[in-house]
This record gives C-alpha cells, sequence and structure tokens, in this order.
C-alpha cells in the first residue's frame, strides 16, 4: 500500500497509544542551524529565512533560527545578521546558538530572546569543538549564562558526545552528568543530551537519565537529541519518553550531523519522530503533510532528495 491509499486524511498510522507516554511533546526543530551549518553550499539568506518561516507554519512551535558563531567556523551561517531580522517577528520560539560573550552581544543587539550554549561531555570533542578543556569551557561559559539570565533570555544548553566519542569511545554516565550539572548550576533553563555520533542505544539512554534524576537534573528540562547512525534515534527517543523526557530535537528532512565529528550522519529526521508519535497517540501539534512538503522544498533547493524515510514515503521520491 502506498503513503496515498489510505481510507480517508491522517488515517495512517493507525493511532494505538502506549501506556507510559507523555500526551504531548515539543519538538526542538533544528533543521535551519544544525541541518544548513552542516551543506557544504552555503545556501541564499531568503531561502534560509523561507525555510524558517514554513517550519513555523507546519505547527513547529520552536525553530532554531542560526548561530553567532564567528564566521571563519561556521561560514553556512555567516549571516546570521542578515537572517535573523527577517523571521524574528514569527509567532514561535527562535532560539540561536551563541558560542561566547561576543556570540550573544550580536544576538542581543538582534533581540534573540532564547539562546543556546554547547559544551562537550569529553575531552576531545572540547578540545576539537572549543579548543579548550571541559572545565575551561565551563568557565567561559559562567559569564555568558550570568549576562543571558541578567537580560531575561531562556537558556539552553547542549552537550555533546553524551553516549560516545570517536577518539574516547564510551563515555562514563558520571562523566556527562558531571557536565549537565554544571550547566545547570550555571543558570541553564534546559539541557539538550547529545548523541553527536550516534552510538547509543535504549539501555544506555534510560542509564543516563536515570543517572541525572539522582543528581537532581529534572526531566522537564531535559531534552534529547540523537543522530540516527545506527538506526537507533527512534528507539531511543521512545526510551526517553518513557522516562518523562517531553522535549525532542529533530530535523526537517533529516538535515545535519555535526562538522566537528566526521562520523556523525544525519539528525532524526522530524518527520519520522512525527510519523512515530502520531502513532503512538502523542500530541506535537505539527501538520505532517505540511511538514514533509517543506523538507521536499528545501530537498530541491539543496539538489538532492530527503534522506527522511517518512518524507519519501509520502511524497514518493526516488532513492
Amino acid at each position: 500500500m502506498t503513503a496515498d491509499a489510505t481510507t480517508g486524511p491522517g488515517a495512517l498510522p493507525m493511532r494505538v497509544p502506549a501506556e507510559g507516554l507523555p500526551a504531548r511533546v515539543r519538538i526542538y526543530e533544528v533543521g535551519a542551524r544544525d541541518g544548513l551549518q552542516n551543506e557544504k553550499a552555503t545556501v541564499p539568506t531568503e531561502v534560509k529565512a523561507e525555510f524558517v518561516r514554513r517550519l513555523a507554519g507546519a505547527g513547529l512551535s520552536t525553530v532554531e533560527a542560526t548561530s553567532f558563531v564567528h564566521p571563519k567556523w561556521v561560514p553556512q551561517l555567516a549571516d546570521a545578521e542578515q537572517l535573523f531580522p527577517m523571521v524574528r517577528d514569527l509567532p514561535v520560539e527562535l532560539p540561536v546558538l551563541v558560542p561566547n560573550e561576543r556570540g550573544l552581544d550580536r544576538a542581543l543587539a538582534l533581540g534573540a530572546r532564547t539562546v543556546a550554549l554547547f559544551a562537550s561531555a569529553t575531552e576531545s570533542f572540547a578540545k576539537a569543538n572549543l579548543n579548550r578543556t571541559v572545565d575551561e569551557s565551563l568557565a567561559m561559559f559562567e559569564p555568558v549564562a550570568a549576562r543571558a539570565r541578567a537580560e531575561g533570555l531562556r537558556i539552553r544548553a547542549y552537550v555533546s558526545m553524551v553516549f560516545g566519542d570517536p577518539w574516547e569511545g564510551p563515555v562514563p554516565v558520571a562523566q556527562a552528568v558531571r557536565v549537565c550539572r554544571a550547566l545547570m548550576d550555571m543558570g541553564a533553563d534546559e539541557l539538550s543530551l547529545g548523541d553527536t555520533i550516534g552510538v547509543a542505544t535504549a539501555g544506555h539512554v534510560s542509564a543516563v537519565l536515570t543517572a541525572l534524576k539522582d543528581a537532581r537534573v529534572p526531566v522537564e528540562a531535559t531534552g534529547v537529541h540523537f543522530h540516527d547512525t545506527y538506526g537507533q534515534a527512534l528507539a531511543n527517543t521512545l526510551a526517553a519518553l518513557q522516562h518523562g523526557v517531553t522535549t525532542v530535537d529533530a530535523s526537517a528532512g533529516g538535515l545535519g550531523g555535526c562538522p566537528y565529528a566526521k562520523s556523525a550522519t544525519g539528525n532524526l529526521a522530524t518527520e519520522d519522530l512525527v510519523w512515530m508519535l502520531q502513532g503512538l497517540g502523542v500530541e506535537t501539534g505539527v501538520d505532517l503533510g505540511r511538514l514533509t512538503a517543506t523538507s521536499v522544498w528545501m530537498a530541491e533547493q539543496l539538489g538532492r532528495p530527503s534522506p527522511s524515510r517518512t518524507v519519501r514515503a509520502l511524497s514518493h521520491q526516488e532513492q
């Protein structure tokens, strides 16, 4: 049966709720930032702005818009000053990534209300990504977080390499929890646990979330960010939901990876996540048809098919 051979609009997937899951999940859309920053070609600013508008129009309430990292390091997002004013009046939350105080200055000047910091659970990735040790990077974030709080901003803290590192291998749970706890102590409103190279499995996810609970990190303040390198992203997401997590990062069309981790493949596709959640009876507020159309449109701009299986199934894109 093809995706359009249903008995009526929205008939598939069949809704079969499972016990122990949240009634609603907030999808934190990262495609416009984490997705596009990994494209080899630079996407025109107006195309990026239209992408953000279409994502918001599809019902996504949080769309990470851009990054105020120095253009030398992420040239694909060098147009942050031009882009953000084009989308900042949309009626959705528009977080922006800030690496340091200079990045915060740029974000504040444009009226950003939510900022994201990017930390590492491992020394190797902290050195590769931030050119600092883990403790040095945390010290760098302290004044940024303090100023953001003083300005009344909401603060998200990404923690990369929570589940594995390409140089160090397995990451001890306690090591990841220490970094998470430090970020919460400096005022982060929300954590995003990053499976940067996609090596997590459901049991590992359960162990990390249990340890965070024991460390008094509220599950309400914990989000998850899975990559699908080994095809585990949806299974890991389900394990997180069973632990009470209600914020899940995803990227429209499965765009993105990590420019500093060569083994990282694409993020969990937002469409794949929405399909699973619809089948489980979990509300997201997202219109899957409009979202799929947005990812098909973006794939056309990029000149290649979307890697999302759901996008391909619903749009009949060729492999």
